[in-house]
């Protein structure tokens, strides 16, 4: 890791700067294929699942026998910490409700606001070398307990074809409507134009590689919602002279392993951390199956040594991290101080993971620095707001004439009228 003492302010843009290509590397491609898939449909997707996946796919839709089997192949022990796990989601995102509001503005004039659930949302999940089944989770569990109807599920098929079975496992568990073997650009796109097999959906949700972040963020020129800019991981962990520093290179690897364009960072006061952390992820690295890819994740990443917690609080939001966590015995400063985080931990014993899988806060997330403007996943995002009035004759009394100032002084005639006309019928009425 590139290790930085005390950095002055007018370098944070250039220190701070997330290892992705710019949108303009990527759009070409990106613009490419979702042409193809507009206007050949399934027949694109099965081409470039071919050229991007190395298989040549068949049937796009996975079966219901399919499916069947893919339960047979998950442990019992896997089934329950994954029951476990959409417990804790499906109570976190449930609490999250808020209902109906209602409010008389004034005597006659009644407001409130319905949330509805988005009929038809899409679901996109990471495969390759990291099948990332908890992602359903997180997706699925909060559209469920919004009411989506339907509910659809894309994920890149692996080299014989085949969706990994705990994807399929838990797709089915959590209430998945259909499941498609289409992954990265190609698998964005389907799900924003509709293809012959894939229906066209209102809002797509999930994390991916840049090219389909580019990809999701192109769908909105579509009339497509989407969740978020949500690209390759990323981890900030401050830590002072409390943490234990084992704990903080084993966090600091486990987003490191998500891909070659994670990015990880070490903020802390203390040079003695740092330096035993720098040892610990050594030893540790060394010990991981996936050694490879978070070795050229590590690569992108930093100790910075900062000169107080003021400082550090400053870097933090300036870079506006994915993940946080805090290691300090000063942990309320930053819980009372933190603007742009995705998702924070606290303590020696919150490690990132716990929230990737099982506490029921949602893994999916603004990354590349959109914390500072976007919230992660959340109930909210399957339901849409709606509001309702009901204005009485006493009511129209009331604003009328407020309503008629201000639409003269805009210029909207029309806009006056439709309230003039009410109040002379209810003038007329008196007389």
């Amino acid at each position: 890791m590139n290790k930085v003492i005390n950095p002055k302010r007018d370098s944070w843009s250039d220190l701070l700067k997330r290892p992705t290509q710019s949108v303009e590397d990527i759009e070409q491609t990106v613009e490419q294929i979702f042409s193809e898939v507009k206007t050949k449909g399934d027949l694109a997707l099965k081409k470039y699942t071919n050229f991007f996946d190395g298989i040549k796919i068949d049937e796009l839709e996975v079966s219901e026998t399919e499916i069947s089997a893919a339960v047979l192949k998950v442990s019992e022990d896997l089934q329950e910490a994954i029951k476990l796990a959409k417990n804790n989601i499906e109570l976190f995102h449930s609490a999250q409700s808020t209902g109906k509001i209602v409010k008389e503005t004034i005597e006659g004039v009644s407001c409130w606001q319905e949330k509805k659930p988005i009929n038809k949302v899409g679901l996109y999940i990471p495969g390759g070398s990291a099948p990332l089944f908890s992602t359903v989770l997180m997706l699925a569990v909060p559209a469920k307990v919004a009411g989506c109807k339907e509910i659809i599920l894309c994920t890149p098929p692996d080299k014989e074809g085949n969706v990994n079975p705990a994807i399929l496992y838990t797709a089915q568990l959590c209430g998945v409507t259909k499941i498609f073997k289409v992954g990265g650009i190609q698998a964005i796109a389907g799900l924003t134009f509709g293809t012959e097999t894939i229906p066209k959906v209102y809002k797509i949700f999930g994390p991916g590689n840049q090219f389909v972040t580019v990809a999701k963020q192109l769908a909105t020129k579509y009339e497509v919602a989407i969740d978020m800019p949500a690209g390759p991981s990323e981890l900030l962990v401050y830590a002072d002279e409390t943490a234990i520093p084992s704990f903080v290179a084993s966090d600091l690897l486990s987003q490191a392993e998500h891909g070659a364009d994670s990015q990880v960072i070490l903020v802390s006061p203390s040079e003695t951390i740092i330096a035993i952390v720098e040892k610990e992820l050594t030893q540790q690295l060394a010990e991981l199956p996936r050694k490879e890819i978070a070795t050229k994740a590590i690569e992108n990443s930093k100790l910075i040594l900062v000169e107080d917690i003021t400082n550090a609080i400053e870097l933090i939001n300036e870079y506006g991290p994915e993940h946080f966590i805090i290691c300090s015995d000063n942990e309320q400063y930053f819980i009372e101080n933190i603007e742009n985080a995705g998702s924070v931990f606290i303590g020696n014993y919150t490690p990132e993971s716990a929230g990737d899988y099982a506490s029921g806060t949602n893994h999916t997330l603004p990354t590349n620095g959109f914390a500072k403007s976007y919230s992660g996943v959340n109930l909210d995002s399957f339901l849409k707001s709606m509001t309702f009035q009901k204005i009485t004759k006493q009511g129209i009394q009331k604003i009328g004439n407020a309503i008629e100032l201000m639409a003269e002084a805009e210029g909207l005639q029309a806009h006056k009228n439709a309230v003039s006309l009410r109040l002379k019928e209810i003038e007329n009425e008196l007389r």
